[in-house]
């Protein structure tokens, strides 16, 4: 392999390259969001500056995801803070667990999707849409919707999925230094809603070191949504860089 051919690369090995060089198209990506009033002493030692923390709330979010261009079937979980940047609103995405190396490769690396592995689940029980996040065999949280109790107008449902979202990308150089650390924002604007609905919920979050989803605790549940669209992500656009201050 010639030394061009290298500088080409987008990601290792060489030869089976971890993920699919291709835009990911989302068909049916299906998203159960609760969000809920948290500790907001809690949010204030999470959420980097310079975002800032208008209210203590947290969006726990399940998204299934059974048709996705270049990496197959898998499902997500994770928690997001709404925040402010310079008069922007949007959320925080503070950390996710999926069950798809390909997804985990791709999401860190290309942009700065705080990934790492998890056992997350989305399904329908009798009357009751469920969602449930496993970190190796101890369950970290479940939760609870009525199936499609009130319809929700699609555009508030567009206005939930596609707000600003803001991440935290941190490499580290050989010499364990920070390489790359910056403040990165994306925005779905490729979207078709199909379906959205509200209804009553409920979450509940369990205590583990190493997926702290409850250490942001349950105060009250604010809203819920059960939400299925099509949609392309967005490339991540660098906002602030912390090794140029």
């Amino acid at each position: 392999m010639h030394a061009h051919d290298v500088a080409q690369l987008f990601t290792t090995p060489l030869d089976a390259p971890a993920f699919a060089p291709t835009r990911y198209r989302f068909t049916d990506r299906e998203y159960l969001n609760i969000t809920y009033r948290t500790d907001p002493e809690a949010l204030r030692r999470l959420v980097p500056e310079p975002l800032s923390v208008p209210e203590p709330l947290v969006r726990f979010e399940i998204m299934r995801m059974p048709d996705v261009s270049g990496l197959g079937d898998y499902t997500e979980a994770g928690q997001v803070i709404p925040v402010a940047y310079e008069g922007e609103h949007g959320e925080f995405n503070l950390a996710m667990y999926l069950d798809s190396v390909p997804a985990i490769s791709s999401g860190r690396e290309l942009s700065a999707y705080p990934k790492k592995a998890g056992s997350p689940r989305l399904y329908v029980d009798s009357d009751t849409l469920v969602g449930t996040l496993d970190y190796g065999s101890l369950r970290v949280a479940t939760a609870t919707m009525g199936y499609k109790h009130h319809p929700m107008d699609p555009a508030e449902a567009r206005a939930e999925i596609c707000v600003p979202t803001f991440m935290v990308k941190a490499v580290p150089g050989y010499d364990g230094r920070p390489r790359i650390c910056e403040l990165v924002r994306t925005r779905i604007t490729d979207i078709t809603v199909k379906s959205a609905f509200r209804g009553p919920a409920r979450l509940e979050l369990f205590a583990h070191a190493l997926a702290p989803l409850a250490d942001l605790p349950v105060r009250e549940v604010v809203a819920a949504s059960h939400i299925l669209t099509d949609l392309t992500l967005s490339p991540a656009e660098v906002v602030h860089d912390y090794l140029a201050h």
